[in-house]
């Protein structure tokens, strides 16, 4: 079964992206992948893991962090008393 692995990182110019479409090319098995300038976000899916994916994007110099919709975020709400 593929996995779905969602990833945020910093996508600040051409040069970036190159390199992490690169670096996640070289990945094994690997279905497919989507780099989102937009939304800074990577997505790989295929028999890969998350913490496979931040280990490659690490090597190249890129910080990655897992993906949270902003919805599930926004919902939250600390009421202290």
């Amino acid at each position: 079964m593929a996995n779905v692995v969602e990833l945020k990182v910093g996508l600040h110019c051409d040069e970036c992206i190159k390199k992490i479409l690169k670096a996640i090319k070289k990945i094994e098995d690997i279905e497919t992948y989507n780099v989102d300038t937009e939304m800074n976000k990577v997505t790989v899916t295929g028999n890969v893991t998350r913490e496979e994916v931040i280990r490659v994007l690490h090597k190249i110099g890129k910080n990655a962090a897992v993906w949270e919709d902003d919805n599930n975020n926004n919902n939250h709400t600390n009421n202290s008393t």
